[in-house]
């Protein structure tokens, strides 16, 4: 009787003025703890939306400090996750992250722990929603916070950074960030290493085109059984060929088609046709003389002030970042700010 006097208290007047950190004047505490444990059973029970609902009713009817209210936010993900709402899921997983990180009462261990949690949690979001790519590189690679704890953790969460880099449809924001992503790989290769990320490392330290031919076999066979990166494959491959043969170019003027079908693991007749395709859609300058079975890549020189331009991208988009993570904590700021001195307005 309890909780149906709940839910429909719930249901009818949730329209009520609230800040998100008072509680309504009509619920004693008992109330809200019979709450989550309802969502909690429900969530046990497989019924994942009234779960979610639930867990949605008690995060903004309890404060931040409440006890329940992180496990709260990590049921509400794990709600979302279970019924594939991916825009849900990943607003949650924002929430989730800016409460983990505003959390100053917990001692460093525990937030270490909890940024692992949501580093392996984060995988599901980023690996099906549409910006997932993207955000799981501003996330694991440029969060000084996430970035070390994959390196003291989970540096088996590279495996999946690389991927996202590798198969990011922005071809730009690729190659600004394939710098940073090296660096970080030489420096957990003494711990972690698996095919994909040995495979960039070959590639753009070593400058050993053999072996990336062979760990891009290999990556083949990590792809297609990895739960997460499985639907990845493709592109994984697509764009792998194209580092190989975009590093190859800047070293040869003349290269064998046949050659280059052998260091991309292709047909010379595919190779060909690839290639074909690559200077159809304006993405590389070369010609192909097919008599000689040759390709011609085009001489032209970079001048300096394209050099600087180079130089500076990187930087750029680093400083953008730095901006928007200073906009995020400001507004968090203001927000504590408001809810604070309306709290003490209320007294």
């Amino acid at each position: 009787m309890l909780l149906l006097q709940i839910d429909m208290k719930l249901k009818l007047d949730v329209q009520f003025s609230y800040d998100g950190e008072n509680v309504y004047d009509g619920f004693r505490q008992e109330y809200l703890d019979t709450l989550y444990r309802y969502a909690k059973f429900q969530y046990e029970c497989g019924n994942y939306s009234g779960a979610a609902e639930y867990l949605y009713f008690f995060r903004v009817l309890v404060p931040s400090t409440d006890r329940n209210a992180l496990n709260s936010l990590w049921g509400k993900l794990a709600s979302e996750i279970l019924m594939q709402n991916w825009e849900a899921a990943m607003e949650d997983l924002t929430r989730l992250r800016e409460t983990i990180d505003n959390n100053s009462v917990t001692s460093p261990l525990q937030s270490l722990q909890q940024r692992t949690w949501l580093i392996h949690w984060s995988l599901f979001v980023f690996f099906n929603h549409p910006k997932g790519r993207d955000n799981i590189i501003e996330l694991f690679l440029y969060q000084p916070q996430y970035l070390n704890a994959i390196q003291t953790m989970c540096p088996h969460i590279l495996r999946y950074l690389t991927t996202a880099i590798i198969t990011n449809k922005d071809v730009r924001k690729r190659r600004q960030v394939l710098k940073d992503l090296v660096k970080v790989i030489q420096q957990e290769s003494y711990t972690y290493k698996d095919p994909i990320t040995e495979f960039v490392e070959c590639l753009y330290v070593n400058f050993d085109f053999d072996s990336a031919q062979k760990k891009l076999r290999e990556c083949e066979s990590v792809l297609v059984n990895d739960f997460f990166l499985v639907a990845c494959l493709e592109d994984f491959i697509e764009n792998a060929r194209l580092f190989i043969f975009e590093t190859f170019c800047r070293i040869h003027q003349c290269i064998s088609i046949s050659m280059l079908a052998d260091k991309l693991n292709m047909t010379p007749e595919d190779a060909e046709r690839w290639i074909v395709n690559l200077i159809r859609n304006a993405r590389l300058d070369a010609k192909i003389d097919s008599k000689l079975g040759h390709v011609v890549m085009g001489n032209n020189a970079i001048s300096p002030y394209q050099q600087v331009i180079e130089k500076t991208k990187s930087l750029s988009f680093r400083s953008q970042m730095l901006a928007m993570n200073i906009e995020k904590k400001q507004a968090q700021s203001t927000k504590n700010e408001a809810s604070t001195a309306h709290t003490v307005h209320a007294k």
